[in-house]
């Protein structure tokens, strides 16, 4: 778990809110389900960003 995130299963991603002006940054083990989750998040307007190589390539502090 990386320190500030929020966990947030896949299949809530339809859900999710946030104020307009928030970057969000998904992520997940590998990186499949962040693309998904990336791809919903773009469509429904969001900055976002999708962690290239998942947690698998994550160097920065975790929890």
């Amino acid at each position: 778990h990386i320190k500030g995130s929020r966990n947030l299963p896949v299949g809530q991603i339809e859900t999710f809110t946030a104020p307009a002006n928030t970057k969000v940054y998904v992520i997940c083990q590998s990186g499949a389900r962040s693309k998904k989750a990336y791809k919903t998040l773009e469509k429904k307007g969001f900055d976002v960003t999708n962690v290239k190589g998942g947690m698998m390539a994550w160097r920065g502090k975790t929890v």
